[in-house]
Order: C-alpha cells, then structure tokens, then sequence
C-alpha cells in the first residue's frame, strides 16, 4: 500500500503538528506551502522532533505546473489539503483573496489529483460552515450556512467536493470540519504563531500573560450562556493531528478491501462535545500560567453566534477517534509554547 502523502499548508499551525502525528504513524510525508502565513523555521523543528529532514517544496496551490511536476515526481496515496487563508476578519475586507485562494486554490490541485488519478483527498474544513446552528450539540447533518466569506470558502469547496464525489467514481473525500484548534506540541517547540494581532481567542490570552499585548477583549458578556460569554468547542491541536491520521488510517482501509470501491463525499466533525466559555478558558489558562489575564468586555461582533460545540459520534465510530486532551491541558501546553517563544518563530 502507498503510504506517501502530499501535505498541503503543512508548515502551518494545523498542518505541522499532523506531519508529526503522520511521521509518527509510518507516512511518509512531502511539504507543500507557500509560507504567506507560515514558517520555514516550523518545518526545520518539525524536521528535528521526528529525527529526519522533510521534503519541502515551497509553492502555492494556484500554481498550475508546479503541482504537475510534483504528482509526477512522486507516487502518493493522497492529499491532506491544509492550504488556506483562514482569517475571518480579513474575509470580510478581502472577499476576492479568499475566494482565489481557498476555492480557485482547491479547484486547482483537484484537476493536478485527477490528473495524476490521485483520488483521497483529507480536507480542511471548518465548523464555520454551520452558522448560527439551530440545535446543540452540532452532528453533520445539521443545516449549513455561512456568516462570512472565510466560512464560505470553505463551504463552497465542500459542495464541489460533493458534486465531484457525485459525478465522477473513485473519489475518497473526507472533509474534517474543526471546531476550535488551539495548544500546542508537548515539546514547547512548534505553536501557534499568529502574524500581527492574533485572530483567535487562545494565542491573544496567551500573549497577555506573556505581556506582548496589554489585555484581553471579550465581545460580548450578555449571551444566553453559562456566564454571558461565548461557548466554544476547543480542541487540542495534537488530538485534531491524530484525527487526520485516523482519516487516512480509514481510507487506506476502505480502499485496500476494494480499489473499485469509493466512499464519495464523508464529512465528518472533529470536536470534544463539550463547550468551554471564553471566561472559563481565561480563569483555566490563568491558573495554569500563574499570570493575571486582564480583560475588558466589548461589544458583541457581528457575525458571532452564542453557543458552538460538536457532537464528534461520527468519528468515533468510523475512524475510532475521540479527543483526549482536557481544557488545563490545552493551556498547559500554550503557555509552554508562548512562554519558550514569545515571538513565535521570528527567532532573530
């Protein structure tokens, strides 16, 4: 069986702990990004925590001919499709870049997999693509609709992938919708490492208590929720790697009992089930870090919903993955991050 698999985005936050979590489960692996938000220097400690250089190619998914040389230089199994812009903010005020990125993008490596008949495809996709949901806990039958175009992209790319599953055989696609990724590698060697103002909650509580920003902004202290602040579904970024492996780990499965079978279109959720408040995420990562997180409340943002957490069923009883990792440990493990890399990897 094949066991080499392109990684897209893999110097990213999500994408280097999963090159880890793949070494780690006999894959080999082959680096494809194009460093506009990440950093040659993960891969380099990526390279040093599994004891063996990476191959890495820098390059971006729009690049035509580029991906044509690399389907033809190596035989892969399949792709796990990382490479995206990911800022819901930036969407906002740039429509275009996200979708040419993150849709043009995907279309583009899907006709170099064709192609090449590379047809398992693990994608990146994102809770976002549920909206403002009607009923908790969040299964993946559950209504989808967006609020901004960064969760429009990615629900865009999930109806090509439905529509290419439905028209044409022997396509495998998984697409991983994530709730709320955060922590970091037990080694305190790779993180998050947000440019400029972080965008999510946990790198902007982390770099408080560290003292690169002065305090923390909550929007919105008046929700229907346990303490008035918003309810999310955090998830410890190695839990969300090892949920990568088990979708891979699942379609070598399903097509080493039959090359002429195909699953078509699988989306499955990769959560807790649990929801965690941001005053509770603050009070737990204080704890942890002995360090005072000052905040202040704001308004509510536009677009944020009160309440989000997954039921992950699915993929425990298909891929025998659950997460394991508790909220004092996602934070244990940030603070070891932040704390040994207060500029993240700018290391000048």
């Amino acid at each position: 069986m094949k066991n080499k698999i392109l990684v897209t985005g893999g110097a990213g936050y999500i994408g280097s702990h999963t090159c880890i979590a793949l070494h780690q489960a006999g894959y080999d692996i082959v680096v494809y990004d194009n460093l506009s938000n990440s950093s040659r220097e993960a891969i380099n400690r990526v390279s040093t925590l599994i004891g063996q250089p990476i191959e890495f190619i820098e390059g971006d998914i729009r690049d035509t001919e580029l991906l044509r040389q690399v389907f033809t230089k190596h035989e892969f199994f399949g792709v796990i499709h990382f490479a995206g812009l990911k800022a819901v903010g930036e969407s906002v005020a740039k429509p275009l870049l996200y979708y040419n990125n993150n849709v043009s993008g995907t279309i583009t490596l899907l006709e170099a997999m064709a192609e090449a008949n590379v047809k398992n495809l693990v994608f990146s996709s994102s809770a976002t693509v549920y909206g403002d949901p009607e009923v908790l806990p969040i299964d993946e039958t559950s209504p989808r609709s967006c609020t901004n175009p960064y969760g429009q992209s990615k629900l865009t790319v999930e109806h090509i992938l439905e529509e290419l599953a439905a028209t044409n055989d022997g396509w495998n696609l998984i697409p991983l919708r994530y709730f709320n990724p955060v922590g970091a590698h037990p080694s305190g060697q790779i993180g998050e490492d947000p440019n400029d103002i972080p965008n999510n909650l946990m790198p902007y509580i982390s770099q408080v208590a560290v003292g690169k920003l002065e305090k923390l902004s909550i929007f919105g202290n008046d929700y229907p929720t346990v303490d008035g602040t918003g309810v999310r579904d955090f998830i410890h970024v190695t839990d969300l790697a090892q949920g990568h492996v088990a979708a891979l780990n699942y379609l070598q499965k399903q097509v080493g009992q039959d090359k002429y079978s195909s699953i078509g279109f699988l989306p499955i959720n990769l959560g807790t089930g649990k929801g965690t408040s941001v005053l509770e995420l603050v009070t737990a990562f204080s704890k942890v870090s002995g360090q005072d997180i000052l905040y202040q409340f704001d308004a509510r943002r536009a677009g944020d919903i009160a309440s989000c957490y997954a039921s992950a069923d699915k993929a425990k009883e298909l891929l025998g993955w659950e997460a394991k990792l508790s909220i004092n440990e996602m934070c244990q493990d940030t603070w070891r991050w932040q704390s040994m890399n207060p500029n993240g990897y700018n290391i000048a």
